[in-house]
């Protein structure tokens, strides 16, 4: 191990340096009104910010109001939703951490329940209490699930309009404050559908071979390349596996990857599944799928995506997936093995992890990552009782 650990050594992306390799992941909170932020998100986010993540993703934002997966997801094509978000992005970046978002169009999982409320697609009962559904778009009319919608199989000139709409989600993601932005390509949704021979069975331009199936996702990631910032990083979240052995393969991420670095993507962000609803995989160490009936997925079970995809495409990656030991991700970064370290349920249930894995991590032992409002308490706790951290944490547990 390098005297400072790798996670918490900074990251300089373009013009923007993050204070370390921790990552919040976009976590959608179901939680929006008319697409704006409401006060829960700035208690969300702004969580993540005082536990010192070096990179707060806001979640998957739409794109177009067709392009939300529920009634009351977060959205920024109007420019009162990029104002709304403008106080969270100033209170991440007072924090030292940098404000990052994820826009996304959910494609043909759109129209959907929360998973608070049972998930699938919206029905007539749900448009009686006020949560009407709606058209959903995609590739081909080929519905998610037996139960699901059919969705309408998008033009040419339908298509043109998408990838304009993600452009001036990148312009009004900039003005919000936000200096980090990954475009949501991968979980089955809008992107990824296009990409999969699974969902995608045009015979046009944006099907047929991998090249036109990579057409939609490389035309947008132009778009927003053009329309962000040259000194500002740009990510790209894939789906580094179908799970089906005849659909989109790590082979194919490692080709669009490529073609995604050389069109000004800084950083892959590496998930899978997702194209036929939940995704029904997990990996072996060789990075091949295997199904959720050959067991529960097991620590860092998406690492050897990014691994690969880091090796085999010359890229930066980020790895993400069951990751909630300090020292198991220093590992994966110590190994080469990704660049970055997404955490997503762990964050969720330790909002300060990135300070007790500081601790843990012998990275901060005088407690000065902490806000200043705490560290002083904080190090004064660790005096009287002796003990911190999250090992020391979880053995007296």
């Amino acid at each position: 191990m390098t005297e400072q650990p790798l996670l918490f050594t900074p990251l300089t992306l373009r013009g923007v340096t993050l204070p370390n390799r921790v990552v919040v992941s976009p976590l959608c909170m179901y939680s929006a009104k008319e697409g704006v932020a409401t006060d829960w998100h700035f208690a969300h986010l702004s969580t993540f910010a005082r536990g010192h993540a070096g990179l707060v993703f806001a979640e998957a934002t739409a794109v177009t109001p067709e392009g939300r997966i529920t009634n009351d997801c977060l959205g920024i094509w109007t420019d009162e939703q990029a104002d709304a978000l403008k106080p969270i992005t100033r209170f991440i970046d007072s924090m030292g951490c940098v404000p990052g978002i994820q826009l996304a169009h959910a494609g043909r999982k759109a129209s959907s329940k929360a998973p608070t409320t049972g998930a699938g697609p919206l029905t007539e009962e749900d448009a009686a209490a006020g949560n009407p559904p709606w058209q959903t778009v995609a590739p081909s009319a080929i519905s998610v699930s037996p139960d699901g919608p059919v969705p309408h199989a998008l033009d040419a000139s339908e298509i043109a309009d998408l990838v304009e709409a993600f452009a001036a989600a990148a312009r009004r993601s900039f003005e919000a404050g936000f200096r980090v932005l990954e475009i949501h390509g991968a979980h089955g949704y809008l992107i990824q559908s296009f990409l999969s021979p699974l969902a995608n069975t045009r015979n046009d331009s944006y099907g047929g071979d991998i090249e036109g199936r990579m057409r939609f996702a490389l035309e947008v990631t132009d778009a927003v390349r053009a329309a962000w910032p040259e000194d500002l990083p740009l990510f790209f979240r894939i789906s580094a596996v179908d799970g089906p052995a005849d659909g989109w393969s790590l082979e194919d991420s490692v080709i669009l990857s490529k073609a995604l670095a050389e069109r000004g993507v800084d950083v892959i962000d590496c998930s899978a599944g997702g194209i036929m609803g939940a995704p029904a995989f997990r990996s072996r160490e060789d990075g091949q799928p295997m199904r959720r009936g050959d067991g529960e997925r097991p620590p860092g079970f998406q690492v050897p995506y990014a691994e690969r995809v880091r090796k085999d495409a010359e890229v930066k990656t980020m790895a993400v997936g069951v990751i909630f030991d300090p020292d198991q991700a220093e590992a994966i970064l110590q190994e080469g093995r990704a660049d970055l370290i997404a955490l997503g349920r762990e964050i969720m249930y330790n909002p300060f992890w990135p300070l007790h894995a500081a601790e843990a991590l012998d990275a901060d032992p005088k407690f000065t990552m902490w806000p200043e409002q705490y560290g002083w308490a904080v190090k004064r706790r660790s005096e009287i009782t002796g003990f911190a951290g999250i090992r020391n944490t979880q053995a007296k547990s």
